[in-house]
């Protein structure tokens, strides 16, 4: 017998029979902490997984399967153009407007395709972070002085972890740049302008379905709202003609799927995400029972989904237990927070730019929350110092990174995030507290 094996079984049958029998069930903190990661889980199942998560995979799934690897390593690999890759990358996020964990199927993409370690991680970091319509909205709701701090600071953000990341790992970097030298460029199978419009329509349709609602009811930015559904519609369409044109999705196919989405877009015209499930139902159905290149595709979105999204909504549930939802506690009490973050000491802003990096803030959701803080008495620099963290960064993103590009460069990555927004916060504090 194995005892040293035998004693670790033992310690372990003893460790979850205590945790067991001491669990605080019954103890009102415990038992509304328990409800609101369930709670918090529901309202991202219901709001985010099928409307951005879903085509997030899809759009992952396609730079897997339609963008050559050498194209990706030639804008974004680690021998690419330094300013056109880290250029491209940290300006990602004024187009995207996604959450920090809609990003990561799309840092998986282009990660696992051949890019370089700087560009991907810019671009993750930049696809949360700089948000048009979150800057417009910080600066807004909180002023023009910080909305503008928020913009300059995580754009020079992007660029900085990226290249920081770049230089900590180059053995890595320059190894990776020598196997990529040798290899090949296979051949286009198709004009460089097709696959843009094909990419476009899908940023379209993740873009607008997800086009959240401006303080304001007047402006450019809510007519655009207004419009969301009819111009995902319509690039909807544009892309099922693209597939059946230039991807060999039969025609038939798409019709029979459109048939039920137009229907349910008219029997349930103020439940859009309906039809929205009908048409990934139906094109998931045809594309699974292809066997080509666009089975291929379904192939790899579906191994994206499965290996992002169970590791995404367990880490809500964790993140909800611990922290609740906006304006909601978790186990960890509210005032313990708010309690640490006035002034503008290290301490406020290192603290700030922790618990951030830890929650969940859902796009655009960071700036009503900030606002409640500040109202309680937050000073100006941590303030900063979670909108440059909280966005870009939480649990779940976390524990699917990892699972991308490992422990290591992870936890320097997001020690990074932290450390920069903490630097950030005392500046801005300093400067105009």
């Amino acid at each position: 017998m194995n005892w040293k094996q035998e004693w670790r079984w033992l310690a372990l049958i003893v460790g979850a029979f205590l945790s067991c029998y001491y669990l605080p069930v019954g103890s009102p903190r415990f038992d509304n902490a328990v409800q609101e990661a369930f709670q918090l889980t529901k309202w991202y199942a219901r709001e985010h997984v099928l409307l951005c998560l879903i085509p997030a995979f899809f759009i992952a799934g396609a730079i897997s399967v339609f963008v050559s690897q050498a194209s990706v390593m030639k804008y974004l690999g680690a021998r690419a153009n330094k300013v056109l890759a880290y250029g491209v990358a940290s300006v990602s996020g004024t187009i995207l407007a996604v959450c920090s964990c809609t990003v990561l199927p799309l840092f998986a993409g282009i990660y696992k395709m051949g890019a370089g370690l700087g560009p991907a991680t810019a671009f993750l970091y930049s696809g949360p972070a700089i948000s048009v319509l979150a800057i417009i909205l910080t600066a807004r709701i909180l002023g023009m002085e910080i909305g503008i701090w928020r913009a300059a600071g995580a754009v020079i953000f992007s660029l900085v972890i990226g290249l920081l990341m770049h230089l900590i790992f180059r053995k890595e970097e320059e190894a990776k740049a020598e196997a990529q030298a040798a290899m090949p460029e296979p051949p286009a199978t198709r004009p460089l302008w097709q696959t843009a419009l094909y990419f476009a329509s899908m940023v379209a349709i993740l873009v607008f379905a997800n086009w959240g609602r401006p303080v304001e009811a007047e402006g450019f930015w809510y007519v655009i709202w207004s419009a969301k559904w009819i111009i995902t519609a319509v690039s909807a369409a544009a892309f099922g003609v693209i597939l059946s044109l230039w991807f060999g999705v039969a025609w038939w196919k798409l019709v029979v799927v459109a048939i039920p989405t137009v229907a349910l877009a008219f029997i349930y015209p103020h439940e859009p995400t309906i039809a929205f499930a009908a048409a990934v139902i139906g094109l998931s159905v045809f594309l699974s029972m292809d066997t080509g290149e666009a089975g291929e595709w379904f192939s790899v979105t579906w191994t994206f989904a499965k290996q992002i999204l169970p590791l995404l909504l367990g880490g809500v549930l964790i993140s909800g237990f611990l922290l609740g939802r906006p304006e909601k506690e978790g186990v960890i009490p509210n005032e313990w927070i708010t309690g640490l973050v006035g002034g503008n000491s290290l301490w406020a802003n290192l603290f700030t730019a922790v618990v951030a990096a830890f929650m969940y803030f859902a796009t655009l959701t960071e700036v009503p929350i900030l606002q409640g803080l500040m109202g309680s008495g937050m000073g100006k620099g941590p303030a900063l110092a979670l909108l440059l963290a909280g966005p870009a960064l939480s649990l779940p993103s976390m524990i699917v990174t990892r699972q991308i590009m490992g422990t290591r460069k992870t936890v320097v990555y997001v020690t990074l995030v932290v450390v920069l927004s903490t630097i950030a916060g005392m500046v801005y504090g300093a400067v105009c507290g």
